[in-house]
């Protein structure tokens, strides 16, 4: 096999990145993944003319116009904004939290009226050091929207009662005194007309990719192919969990195709109750304003995360910072390996975030 100068380990967004810039170089990248398409976790799948997130909702955005200008030499976005829709029981409330919510759950029409309610809730609960999440939550934004907005939805992310989980998981509750469903503050925001799955097959275009390739078999017989490996996948098993395995959070996706147009009238509907088993169900056509006959839905279930499973989300609780902190010690000893991505340095980041780590990655290397 012939040699290159980089091995980049996941076709996810950030060994993307690194590939395209690389390859601008005149550098050989070989780009390695597990699965059997690329794009990781922004993949999106045709299906009845519909561009399907495979592994959840990916909505672009950022304040970053160095990033945004990056991202739109791939692809041309549409002006979808993101503006979920919460149900609790038979209510359905806007969010983020906003005049319009608190409009409907209190009856109250001026923001000075809507402050007064929340504040009047949080008095009555006299909460002063908040021990637990719930505590917390309920000492920023009362009863009436902790009860039906935030417990049962958090308590189906964290599988664990929002009381026996910790305070700092909630550092802020955004209350917004307008009536503005925009979920996001960004400058900028979109979705990919085509879907994500093309912007990444450009960014490809000049590596060689081998998919269904497990990294550690690769290695066995190819330990040499490369003068260096950029890694993007779990932190922990690169050192054969030396100091003990990280947690996660995991989410199974139930998706069914509806011989109807329109489903649920938004692409995201939050259930907030504890007793639906699911937290969302996505309707993806309306990420792209489509007028397809069907509609594809998703229904998402978070779920205890086990080893061999799909890892989602970092559990940044105390012990597994501590414990990520030691693994990310000896990748900066390890020589010529770069680590990239939410997996490989165990961290929850948007996807612009993860383009500019790979940018940065990029420079540094540009000025070995």
């Amino acid at each position: 096999m012939k040699k290159y100068d980089y091995l980049i380990v996941g076709a996810g967004l950030f060994g993307a990145v690194f590939a395209h810039e690389m390859t601008k170089e005149g550098k050989k990248c070989l780009v390695i993944d597990k699965r059997n398409h690329i794009a990781g976790n922004i993949y999106c799948e045709n299906v009845e003319g519909i561009n399907v997130h495979k592994y959840g909702a990916h909505i672009f955005h950022t304040s970053d116009k160095v990033v945004w200008e990056y991202i739109n030499q791939f692809a041309e976005f549409n002006n979808y904004i993101n503006s979920p829709v919460a149900r609790y029981k038979d209510e359905l409330y806007n969010l983020p939290f906003n005049m319009n919510t608190f409009s409907k759950m209190f009856g109250i029409k001026t923001p000075a009226e809507a402050k007064a309610k929340i504040q009047e809730e949080i008095e009555e609960l006299g909460i002063t050091e908040p021990k637990n999440l719930e505590e917390q939550a309920l000492s920023l934004a009362g009863r009436s929207v902790y009860e039906k907005l935030v417990k049962g939805y958090t308590e189906k992310q964290w599988g664990r009662d929002c009381k026996d989980l910790p305070a700092f998981i909630i550092k802020r509750l955004p209350l917004r005194f307008i009536y503005d469903n925009n979920y996001f503050n960004d400058r900028f925001q979109g979705i990919p007309m085509g879907g994500y799955t093309a912007i990444v097959e450009k960014m490809l275009e000049g590596s060689d990719v081998l998919l269904n390739t497990d990294y550690y078999e690769f290695r066995k017989e190819n330990a040499d192919i490369a003068e260096k490996t950029v890694y993007t996948g779990m932190l922990d098993k690169y050192f054969d969990y030396k100091y003990g395995v990280l947690e996660y959070r995991s989410v199974r996706f139930e998706t069914e195709t509806l011989d109807m147009d329109n489903y649920q009238g938004n692409a995201v509907v939050n259930y907030t109750e504890r007793e639906v088993p699911y937290t969302r169900i996505i309707e993806h056509k309306h990420f792209e304003y489509g007028t397809q006959p069907k509609t594809v839905i998703s229904r998402e279930y978070p779920s205890e995360w086990k080893l061999g499973e799909e890892p989602y989300y970092p559990v940044n609780n105390e012990k597994n910072e501590e414990v990520a902190g030691k693994y990310r010690e000896l990748a900066d000893k390890e020589e010529n390996v770069i680590f990239g991505g939410r997996l490989g340095e165990y961290r929850y980041y948007d996807m612009d975030k993860v383009i500019a780590a790979a940018l940065k990655a990029v420079e540094k290397e540009k000025n070995n």
